[in-house]
C-alpha cells in the first residue's frame, strides 16, 4: 500500500492508532491484556510480539564514533498498535506497523519513517532465528544453539541523506526493568512489561550524504508492551539511557502528569540490576531550546546521592526532532559531571 494512503488511513482509523500520539496511550484498553505483576518474562518468546496487548517496541539506540573522532548518534525503532487484540490473516489483521530511523550528527539530524498493514508480509517479528522488518529496514538475529536469540543482531535501514549496516554484539546479561519486568508508570498502577540490552559493542557503516564512514561504539535495546501505560493526565515523557564510562548504566524515566512520576534503574558494569526506589533519583530540566516550534529542556541535571551521581547531561544536536507521524524528541546525549559517558534521550508529549 502506498504509504501516504496508509497514513491517511492511520489518521481516520478510531480508537488506538498511531494517528492519536502520546495522549492516546492514556486512552481505554477495554478488550485488551494488561501487564501482570505475576508475570515472568519468557525468553525467547518474549523477543516476539504479543498481539494481545495494544502497543510495542522493538527501540535500538546506539553512540557511535568515526575514524576522526566525529561523534554519531543511530536510532532504529519498530512499532506495533492494534486496532483489535489478537491476529487474524492477511488484510483482516488488525496490527498496524511503524518504523522510524535516524541518523544525529553534531551538524544534522536525519529522519526517515514507514508504515505498513499487519498480515501481509511487509511488516513484522519472528523469534526463531529473531527478524523484525519493515519493508527492507531489518534487524537479524545471527546467534547459534543456546545464545540469546538477541546476543547478536544485524541491523540496517536507509532514508534520504542517510544509512547504516551495524553489527551489534552483547557483552552483558539481558536487564528486566522494574520487577522483575513489571515497570510501573504511574500512582494509579499503570504499567508494561520492559526489558533491555543495555550492553551493546557495535561496528558498521553510516553512509552520511553519500560518505562512508566505519564507526564503533554501544547500543542499547529496549523492549516494552503494554496496553494503557500512561495515566489519563500524563501527556508524555522524558527517557534517558546512559553508559557512564566506568561501566556502569543508568534507566531512567520521567512521565509528565498532574505529579511527575520517576522511575530509574541502575545497572553495574557485571549486569547487577538495581531497582530504584521511588525519590531516589531527581531529574531537573536546564538549558531549552526552540526545536521545531517548541521550547524543549537539551540540558538536563540528573542526581543519585546514594550512588554519588551528580550530572549533566547535554544534547549533541539539539534539533534532534522526529518529525514523523507521532513527532518527539530523540538524539544522543553526552554526560559530565560527577561521571562521565554518553547516552540518548527521548522526551515526547512537547507541544
Amino acid at each position: 500500500m502506498n504509504a501516504k494512503v496508509l497514513a491517511l488511513l492511520l489518521a481516520l482509523l478510531p480508537g488506538p492508532a498511531f494517528a492519536q500520539g502520546f495522549a492516546g496511550l492514556g486512552g481505554s484498553a477495554e478488550g485488551f491484556a494488561l501487564p501482570d505483576p505475576a508475570t515472568r518474562l519468557t525468553f525467547p518468546a518474549d523477543h516476539g510480539a504479543h498481539p494481545a496487548f495494544r502497543i510495542e517496541w522493538w527501540y535500538l539506540t546506539a553512540n557511535l564514533t568515526g575514524p576522526e573522532g566525529t561523534d554519531y548518534g543511530v536510532q532504529w525503532t519498530l512499532f506495533r498498535t492494534a486496532l483489535a487484540p489478537g491476529e487474524a490473516p492477511g488484510w483482516d489483521s488488525p496490527q498496524l506497523w511503524m518504523g522510524h530511523a535516524a541518523l544525529t550528527t553534531p551538524q544534522a539530524h536525519f529522519v526517515a519513517e514507514r508504515l505498513a498493514r499487519g498480515g501481509i508480509g511487509q511488516a513484522g517479528v519472528s523469534v526463531a532465528p529473531f527478524a523484525a522488518v519493515i519493508d527492507d529496514w531489518q534487524m537479524l538475529g545471527r546467534t547459534g544453539p543456546g545464545q540469546d536469540a538477541l546476543a547478536q543482531l544485524d541491523l540496517t535501514a536507509a532514508g534520504p541523506g542517510f544509512g547504516y549496516d551495524l553489527r551489534l554484539t552483547a557483552e552483558g546479561p539481558l536487564v528486566a526493568q522494574g520487577q522483575g519486568g513489571y515497570s510501573v508508570k504511574s500512582a494509579a498502577g499503570q504499567a508494561s512489561h520492559y526489558y533491555s540490552q543495555p550492553f551493546y559493542r557495535v561496528a558498521g557503516t553510516l553512509t552520511v550524504e553519500g560518505r562512508a564512514v566505519p564507526v564503533t561504539g554501544q547500543g542499547w535495546l529496549d523492549r516494552e508492551w503494554s496496553s494503557q501505560p500512561l495515566a489519563p493526565d500524563q501527556t508524555g515523557w522524558d527517557w534517558f539511557s546512559l553508559h557512564l564510562e566506568e561501566g556502569a548504566r543508568l534507566m531512567a524515566f520521567r512521565l509528565r502528569g498532574a505529579s511527575d512520576y520517576i522511575s530509574a534503574t541502575w545497572i553495574a558494569a557485571d549486569g547487577t540490576v538495581t531497582a530504584l526506589p521511588p525519590g531516589a533519583l531527581r531529574l531537573t530540566p536546564g538549558r531549552t531550546a526552540q526545536v521545531a516550534g517548541r521550547r524543549l529542556p537539551v540540558e538536563w541535571r540528573l542526581e543519585l546521592p546514594e550512588r554519588g551521581l551528580d550530572i549533566t547531561t547535554t544534547a549533541l544536536n539539539p534539533q534532534a526532532w522526529m518529525g514523523t507521524s507521532v513527532p518527539y524528541w530523540e538524539g544522543p546525549i553526552r554526560v559530565s559531571g560527577s561521571h562521565k559517558g554518553r547516552g540518548y534521550l527521548e522526551m515526547t508529549g512537547y507541544r
